[in-house]
């Protein structure tokens, strides 16, 4: 039984083989990187972020400030994660076909957050708020929603059979993480938000944006350039 963690949550696999040395080190590698993480998020909400050092992170993990950096280059790294990737790509993948795109990403995000939520709310809510308010994060804000769109983008081509360059999934995408940007914000400005109920009411509000309408007679009008008035011609002088 192969066993995958995603933050405290696992992701069970079976599988054959015993434990190897590489295995033990891996998961001592992630128990470290985890450590670091759930230390520094905690020391940033306690203590800001500004006033957090990376000495600070490294001594409450029980590390030296070298272990630190050779799991994250620089301070605001750790607040960066991909760790729920392959279970939300999985989640997109397997729904049914006749979803729309935007309704298979919001039912795998509301499946992935159920599943993550009851261990991870904290660490989540806390990321989230800290990325909205430490203008040193930004960047790194927009970094993680160009790795969330293309991970949309690799999860309905794979979906769907189709090309990762498509166009019309990269705009299906882009629009998904707007939709989920929008829906995480307004999760964090609450204390006891329901974030599954949040994401499953914004996708269906873009899913009643998009949908499509009845063509409106006013645009369906040829516009026409009004015609302009006759010149009058110069009247000619009689000599005689």
């Amino acid at each position: 039984m192969a066993r995958y963690r995603f933050g405290t949550s696992e992701f069970r696999q079976c599988g054959v083989g015993a434990v190897t040395n590489d295995d033990w080190r891996s998961r001592k590698k992630a128990a470290t990187r985890r450590s670091l993480r759930e230390h520094a998020l905690r020391l940033f909400a306690e203590n800001g972020y500004d006033n957090t050092t990376v000495e600070d992170i490294a001594a409450a993990a029980g590390v030296s400030h070298m272990t630190f950096f050779r799991y994250f280059p620089r301070k605001e790294n750790v607040v960066q994660t991909r760790e729920y990737d392959p279970m939300i790509e999985e989640l997109i993948v397997d729904r049914p076909p006749h979803e729309s795109p935007l309704a298979a990403i919001g039912a795998a995000l509301s499946t992935s957050m159920a599943a993550i939520l009851p261990t991870d709310r904290h660490r989540i809510l806390t990321r989230v708020r800290l990325m909205m308010s430490t203008p040193q994060l930004r960047a790194l804000q927009l970094i993680a929603m160009d790795e969330t769109r293309d991970l949309f983008v690799r999860s309905l081509a794979r979906r769907n059979g189709q090309a990762q360059g498509d166009f019309v999934l990269a705009v299906h995408a882009r629009v998904a993480v707007a939709v989920f940007v929008a829906a995480l914000e307004a999760w964090a400005q609450t204390d006891h938000g329901d974030l599954v109920a949040i994401v499953e009411s914004a996708f269906s509000a873009a899913e009643t944006a998009t949908a499509s309408q009845p063509p409106d007679p006013m645009f369906s009008r040829t516009i026409r350039s009004p015609r302009s008035a006759p010149v009058a011609e110069p009247r000619r002088r009689s000599m005689g």
